[in-house]
Formats: structure tokens, sequence, C-alpha cells
């Protein structure tokens, strides 16, 4: 830790190979932080698809303590213990977006909190109703305010559950697997190893991840000119 960079807290690769003591807690890591980004308003910031893609390309490392023999097998339990995680962080932010109201409307923006992102998850909720839940996984920052705006609106919740673990599934599995067999068939087939190419990974999936937000913000600015 003596080489620490606070810019590595941006690089998802960091948690992954994080250790302390000479003790592994990347797993322990990329847990917390996925219920940290689901639940927690202050997790928005923090790397999801990213790191979840990452995880499929470093499911051996992560793994490697818990393994059960297998290659798919191990993949399919990092791929459903963070499903889980995503599951729980959903369910405290909607307990949170019960309890606290409209409270966090009234709330001042201070460094962290932004109460535009409030809006744009309530924004994202109207626009695709209770399936909000779902699609939002997929995007970052409002993933992480759906389930608080679902517990304010007060969203019935079988059907919040019902979408909440689809999409944690859907959202786990498909970027934990593509990042594992992709990297597997560069590696077989092209000899190309996707380690060595982990921040150009990174920059495409954030890209690509946040074109939709990007998209709507000049949308919305075009017509507010017109």
């Amino acid at each position: 830790m003596t080489d620490f960079d606070w810019k590595q807290l941006f690089n998802p690769e960091f948690y992954i190979l994080l250790e302390f003591g000479g003790v592994k807690i990347g797993l322990y890591v990329v847990l917390f932080i996925i219920f940290a980004e689901t639940g927690l308003l202050a997790g928005f910031f923090l790397p999801g698809d990213s790191l979840l893609f990452l995880c499929g390309i470093y499911s051996e490392t992560l793994m490697r303590e818990f393994s059960l023999g297998s290659d798919f097998l191990n993949v399919t339990l990092l791929a459903t213990l963070i499903s889980l995680m995503g599951i729980f962080g959903n369910m405290f932010g909607y307990w949170y977006g019960q309890k606290s109201g409209n409270y966090l409307f009234k709330r001042p923006d201070n460094f962290i909190f932004k109460k535009k992102y409030l809006y744009d998850a309530q924004n994202f909720f109207e626009n695709h109703g209770s399936k909000a839940v779902l699609f939002a996984k997929f995007i970052p920052i409002v993933r992480t305010f759906i389930p608080v705006i679902a517990g304010i609106v007060g969203m019935d919740k079988k059907k919040f559950m019902f979408f909440n673990v689809i999409g944690a599934f859907l959202w786990s599995f498909s970027l934990i697997f593509a990042g594992h067999y992709l990297y597997k068939f560069f590696l077989d087939t092209y000899q190309i190893d996707l380690k060595h190419y982990i921040e150009y990974i990174v920059i495409g999936i954030v890209l690509v991840t946040t074109l939709p937000v990007i998209l709507k913000f000049i949308k919305k600015k075009v017509h507010l000119e017109e």
C-alpha cells in the first residue's frame, strides 16, 4: 500500500486484486461495493459494470479459496454471490426510501449527494414503470437511486422484489460470464491476454454504459433551448 495512488479508487482492478496483510480480500471488497452501489446513496460513484466484467476475467483469482473444482461452477457461484448482494442492496435502498419519504427531495446538495440524481431516477421510474427496477441495473447512477424512488412512491413490495431479483441476476450473470468467456476466447484463439488491456476495457465499458445518459442529457438540453 506504500505505492497507493488515490486514482486507483476508480480502477476496478485495484479492488479485485486488493490484499491486506498478505491476505487476498478482493472478493469481500467486490461484494461490499456491489451492495454500496445498489443500496447506499454514497456508492453511486463506485465502479459497477466494469467491475463485474473484470470479475469475470479474474474469476479464478477471486474464487481461489472457494473453488468448487469446476471453472463453470466457480463463475456461477461468483455471479450468484454478486447477484445476492445486488438484491440486498436494492432492498436496503427501498427500505431507506420508505423511511425517508420526501425528506431527500428537501435535503440540500453536498459534495456527494445531488438532488438531480433523484429527479433523474424519478423520471426514469415514471417512464418505465415498475420495470425500471430491472432496467436500472444496467445504467450507472440510476441503479443507485431507483430503489430509493420505488420506496418513496410506495411501489408494491412483491412487484419490487420480482424485478429486483430478475434484474440483479441478469446484470450479474451477463457481465461476469461475458468477461470470463471473452477472456478465454481471446486468449485461446488469438493469444491475446485481456488483462494487459484493462484500462481500455474499463474506458470502453464506461462509455457504452453512460452513452444513454449522455444522449438523454443532450436531448433534454436541445429541447430546452427550443
